[in-house]
């Protein structure tokens, strides 16, 4: 029965994490306060996460998880390339505006002054969203006999930093700006030349 509660008090803790990172802006989580929020001792805490970027780990294992389903969903469902990655630049959008607190870590802001790995971690999830648009658009030749004017990775990289922008500018202005904001016109402007 205990091993029951592990899991809900881990997720607890994870939950608190992402709702202070989206209540205190700017601000540094300490584990002081993120018991005090949970209502737990930081032992407590510790007895669930070794430490603190174990907790932060366990955020961006959630963001992945969830971005990542959604894009399998859509690598079933749509054939077309530019709709693949309309939809899959959609779903990162939308996943930000959301999630605020997450958006803080994906955009770097809630990482400043905790450990390194946390950082390369997003990165790695990063490079793993640009390797997954790189490889749906090196499919178009073979799927739609269609090239591109640009060579993919250069595409991939364009839209990337596209969807980093917009949460960088989301967390910048305090959630007020949201990155789904234009998003239809947008998206028509930078794949034009598709």
């Amino acid at each position: 029965m205990s091993d029951n509660k592990k899991p809900n008090r881990k997720q607890q803790i994870l939950e608190c994490l992402a709702h202070m990172l989206e209540t205190s802006p700017g601000q540094r989580i300490t584990t002081a306060k993120l018991a005090g929020e949970v209502g737990f001792s930081e032992a407590a805490l510790y007895r669930h996460f070794p430490s603190k970027a174990r907790m932060f780990e366990g955020l961006i294992e959630y963001i992945e998880e969830s971005l990542f389903s959604r894009i399998n969903l859509i690598l079933a469902d749509q054939k077309e390339t530019m709709v693949r990655c309309h939809h899959i630049t959609h779903v990162i959008l939308v996943f930000a505006e959301r999630n605020p607190g997450m958006s803080r870590i994906l955009a770097g802001d809630a990482l400043v002054g905790e450990n390194e790995r946390l950082r390369v971690r997003v990165h790695q999830l990063f490079e793993k969203l640009e390797t997954q648009l790189k490889q749906i658009l090196r499919e178009r030749k073979l799927r739609e006999g269609k090239g591109l004017p640009i060579n993919e990775l250069a595409l991939a990289n364009i839209i990337l930093a596209f969807c980093e922008g917009k949460i960088s500018q989301y967390v910048r202005s305090g959630f007020e700006k949201k990155p789904s904001e234009s998003f239809a016109e947008q998206w028509q402007f930078l794949m034009s030349g598709c």
